[in-house]
């Protein structure tokens, strides 16, 4: 037998989930796997943009389940007794959405089906190890790498904000290992619940110092940040989470601190926030945004932005606005079964007015919304009802605990781990973080912390079934490191094409065969690379963006085509493919394209100004010239459709269409004096008194 540590009794236990008499050795080190990846995930970070921030950081994740896993059978197996397993109804929330997924692989967007499957699959197994390996021993080492990885990440940001670091290519600084700032700080408020817990747990009074210098540091991070959703979010947890540790104040170690210590780290917690929080930065990128210097500023200001009326109707809330409707519309489309698992980015631009170019760089920056829209009423809206429903019976029932005075142990880490659900939910409201690798860890772990104390154990399983386990674990985590090999692989090979593309842009001055060479090597490197993955929609559409403007439309369009194959509806895509067919004098392909946009987009400005210019292209000027004459009747007077006319009209000598084109051009468009009087000098000097209005 495994040596095991004495057993401590219930009163004296500070973390207890359950009532199981010992720790054994397989949970140690399954929990001490886990929190080890819950600390490297965050702070692990790509230095260079050869590939994602989060694949990096997904493919840490699920490696680190997976080995977690695999520790625990392993030593569970040659243990002399086998543990029996731990099972609870939690464990349905991420199997219902995975099998959903997987059945929705048949009939909508498989590829991004698949990867949900694949995600909920693995968060499932996050979720069932996490369950098996907490003990009251365990639980301070899973919180602690929590707090680790949250230390890790603001320590990148506190460099990138005072120090100007610059190794992480990121949408938005202080992102620390983050694509994005939002990212970062929509993580780092889901795990501050968890560090106040740890603090007021810690046992040895040199640690309690240092532990509130490390929770006033991740707060001045989160303040550095600006993100006002994650702002919001900790102002409305702080006084909840206060109140819930006040309550459980008997069973918590600071119970037991002498007055010294209280008053101490209280002392660090102020003065570190506030003097932290008074120190400047200077980075330029976050001065040039005019929301103060100092952390402090910066977080008064960003969240007071808020109560401006222009962040209504042309700041992030506008966009993110359009996005719930256009989320909403399409829930109303597809109700009971959603539009698939994944699919939103493929859908969405049917659900979106010609003027809005959103459509798919974006999530829908609502997780409820979108699990809603791809998952639909009966199964997206049926397992987030339970799930709500079962999270506020637990609260009411922690509450509950502490009202009657019961010993605690259960309930002021459950308290803890909701406090850090509803941030996390309330975040939700405004960005994606389930959909994140660290944010969606933290998920996990909040609900397998809520749901350990009523898990029931299984019946014990023979040797030969745990083998099997053992040994299906080893193919996944091989078929895992393969995915997550590849998935690198090709991001590398289409950001290294675009890298090449740019230097090009960047030096117009290189010579011609060298140019040659690099325009070769970038279209073979986009090749590799969609042909490993011919879903990667973001980079695949920025590859032909720079294709164009180096020159070389085969490969724009052969770029622009892989895109319109895996997103068939998004309307950009087609009207480039148009500009791109007619360009290179493929007049029936451009046509085909044409009418993919119009079937999309068929009283769009943009659609009827490319069926022009195809007419002018393929030499049907009369019937362009009839077409307009048709728009302007209709009253669909446009910047596009009256330049064309007026050029029609010259050229052709068809004296009515240039006049009316040029009364037209002085009606909408007055201030363009230059080009009128180009166009007044074009024109016969017998029709320039007409044009004149005279």
């Amino acid at each position: 037998m495994p040596e095991t540590p004495a057993v401590q009794s219930p009163e004296n236990s500070r973390f207890s989930g359950d009532e199981r008499p010992q720790t054994p050795a397989s949970s140690r080190l399954a929990a001490w796997i886990l929190a080890l990846t819950l600390a490297l995930v965050p702070i692990a970070g790509v230095p260079g943009e050869w590939v994602f921030q989060d694949t990096l950081k997904s493919t840490l994740l699920a490696l680190g389940v997976l080995c977690a896993a695999f520790a625990y059978g392993w030593t569970s197996l040659r243990s002399e007794e086998t543990p029996r397993l731990r099972i609870h109804g939690m464990l349905l929330f991420p199997a219902v959405l995975c099998v959903y997924a997987l059945f929705s692989m048949a009939w909508s967007h498989t590829y991004l089906a698949g990867v949900e499957a694949c995600r909920w699959a693995m968060l499932g197994l996050l979720l069932w190890v996490a369950l098996q390996v907490m003990h009251k021993e365990t639980i301070p080492v899973l919180l602690a790498g929590i707090h680790t990885g949250a230390v890790g990440a603001s320590a990148w940001a506190a460099a990138q904000f005072w120090g100007n670091l610059d190794w992480f290519p990121q949408a938005a600084v202080p992102a620390s290992t983050f694509a994005n700032r939002n990212f970062f700080a929509e993580y780092l408020v889901c795990t501050l619940p968890f560090s106040a817990c740890l603090l007021v747990q810690l046992k040895t009074p040199r640690w309690r110092q240092l532990m509130a210098l490390s929770l006033a540091f991740n707060l001045v991070a989160l303040m550095m940040s600006g993100t006002r959703s994650a702002l919001v979010a900790w102002c409305l947890v702080s006084p909840v989470l206060l109140f819930a540790l006040w309550r459980y104040r008997n069973a918590l170690e600071v119970s037991a601190w002498s007055r010294g210590s209280r008053l101490s780290c209280l002392l660090i917690l102020v003065v570190c926030v506030l003097s932290l929080g008074a120190v400047p930065t200077q980075n330029p990128a976050l001065l040039a945004e005019g929301f103060g210097a100092t952390p402090l500023e910066r977080s008064v200001l960003r969240a007071g932005s808020m109560a401006k009326p222009s962040e209504y109707t042309a700041g992030s809330f506008s966009i993110r606005s359009s996005m719930w409707r256009s989320t909403a519309r399409m829930m109303m489309a597809n109700p009971w079964v959603g539009v698939g698992a994944g699919a939103w980015e493929v859908h969405i631009p049917l659900y979106q007015g010609w003027n809005n170019s959103l459509e798919t760089d974006f999530y829908a920056h609502n997780e409820f919304l979108q699990l809603l829209g791809e998952y639909g009423l009966v199964v997206g809206g049926g397992t987030l009802a339970v799930l709500l429903a079962y999270l506020l019976l637990n609260a009411q029932r922690t509450y509950l605990l502490s009202v009657l005075g019961n010993s605690g142990q259960q309930g002021a880490i459950q308290a803890v781990a909701l406090c850090s659900l509803l941030a996390l939910f309330m975040v939700s409201n405004a960005g994606f973080p389930w959909r994140l690798a660290s944010t969606g860890a933290l998920f996990i772990m909040a609900l397998a912390i809520v749901a350990n104390p009523t898990a029931s154990p299984t019946k014990p399983f023979s040797r030969g079934t745990w083998r099997a386990g053992i040994g299906g674990l080893v193919v996944v985590l091989l078929v895992c490191g393969w995915i997550s090999a590849q998935a690198m692989r090709a991001e590398i090979c289409i950001v290294r094409s675009v890298q090449t593309l740019n230097l090009l842009i960047a030096k117009p001055d290189i010579p011609a065969d060298q140019r040659a060479a690099l325009q070769q090597e970038a279209f073979a490197l986009l090749q590799e690379g969609v042909a490993i993955n011919p879903h990667y929609r973001k980079l695949t559409a920025l590859a032909a963006d720079q294709f164009a403007a180096t020159g070389n439309l085969e490969a724009a369009l052969w770029a622009q085509d892989s895109v319109a194959a895996s997103r068939p509806y998004i309307p950009d895509v087609h009207a480039n493919r148009v500009l791109l067919y007619s360009n290179l004098q493929k007049q029936t392909e451009a046509q085909a394209a044409l009418e993919a946009l119009d079937t999309l987009q068929p009283d769009a400005p943009r659609t009827r100004a490319l069926g022009i210019l195809l007419m002018r292209r393929s030499g049907r000027d009369d019937q362009a010239a009839q077409q307009l004459r048709t728009y302007f009747a209709a009253g669909k007077v446009e910047y596009d459709l009256v330049r064309f006319a007026l050029a029609i009209g010259l050229e052709n000598k068809d004296r009515a269409l240039t006049v009316q084109a040029y009364h037209l051009w002085t009606q909408g468009w007055p201030a363009e004096d230059r080009a009128q009087l180009e166009a007044l000098e074009l024109a016969p000097k017998t029709w320039q008194e007409d044009m004149r209005g005279r």
